[in-house]
């Protein structure tokens, strides 16, 4: 312990050395992340402005829907915009409560979005499985509650997590990737890590049982449905979008835990590519994958469009 503490050092500040093979087309990866912020706000904003003020669309699955799209705002505001002006810097540098922050903002997103993700597969479950009982099950205050669960769970483990972090001493500032997070921060402290590694087991132990929630959820609802030719329908009306959001969170979620690897042989910008994936494919889509796939959201959004293009003439 004393021989640790020598060597570890006040960190104030951590360098970010993943940008380090992009010096040459710093300008190319600023315009293409800022039009990809740009339209992750654009797409994500608008599906939430139209659920919330079409009364219509207050409904269990689009309220879920709504909190879904917060989240992804939320989650690409803890890295855009530093990743934007690391882009435009000569050296990538950020400062110690900085990193944390960020980490702390990007845990918690990617956590929520498996949260809320569950409880989407709960609502669709009792909607389709139990549809005489679903405003019995579902009513507005277990709507609240679900919400209340799928944001404070992960805002309150996350901070356990980087509470266990903090508490280390630091004995480098080297991190390499283009964002800050727990696993990059934890390779460089000075005294072992058991402690932080059995609460990632315990939460790795949750995410998986949410998982097979979610799965076993799925194959309830593709037996009932399969019984008749509505079931059919609304399985693809209101699930099919649902599962490619799974499918889309569960395999870019992956990619990032695959660049972690050290023996994993692969460039570094193929290493960012897979880092970011959860944070350009799941907000970019899931506004789109049920704006086109939910009538009721199509025709809002279609509605009001029409509606500024007939005052923008009488103007």
């Amino acid at each position: 312990l004393t021989k640790a503490m020598e060597n570890s050092t006040q960190v104030k500040f951590f360098y970010l050395f993943g940008l380090q093979e992009t010096f040459n087309n710093k300008s190319v990866y600023f315009t293409l992340s800022l039009i990809t912020y740009l339209l992750i706000i654009t797409v994500n904003l608008t599906l939430i402005i139209t659920i919330i003020q079409e009364k219509g669309l207050h409904e269990p699955m689009y309220i879920f829907l709504c909190s879904l799209c917060i989240n992804g705002l939320y989650g690409t505001a803890g890295f855009y915009p530093k990743f934007l002006l690391d882009l435009q810097s000569d050296v990538q540098v950020i400062s110690y409560g900085g990193c944390f922050t960020q980490a702390y903002v990007i845990y918690t997103s990617v956590t929520c979005e498996m949260s809320i993700l569950t409880v989407m597969s709960y609502d669709r479950y009792v909607a389709i499985c139990r549809p005489l009982l679903y405003h019995t099950i579902v009513t507005s205050l277990t709507v609240r509650k679900l919400l209340l669960l799928s944001w404070c769970y992960p805002l309150f483990i996350s901070l356990i997590a980087l509470s266990l972090t903090v508490r280390l001493p630091l004995c480098g500032s080297r991190i390499d990737k283009i964002f800050c997070d727990n696993p990059s921060i934890l390779k460089h402290a000075c005294l072992p890590i058991t402690i932080n590694q059995n609460w990632s087991r315990c939460l790795i132990v949750v995410h998986v049982l949410q998982l097979l929630y979610i799965v076993f959820s799925y194959c309830m609802i593709v037996r009932t449905c399969v019984k008749s030719s509505k079931g059919r329908i609304k399985f693809t009306q209101t699930c099919v979008p649902h599962l490619l959001t799974i499918v889309i969170f569960i395999t870019v979620t992956l990619f990032d835990n695959l660049q972690g690897w050290n023996n994993v042989n692969i460039t570094l910008n193929m290493r960012n590519a897979m880092a970011v994936q959860f944070l350009i494919i799941p907000p970019v889509l899931n506004p789109l994958i049920y704006g086109l796939n939910l009538q009721q959201i199509r025709r809002a959004v279609f509605r009001k469009c029409n509606t500024h293009k007939i005052i923008d003439i009488r103007r």
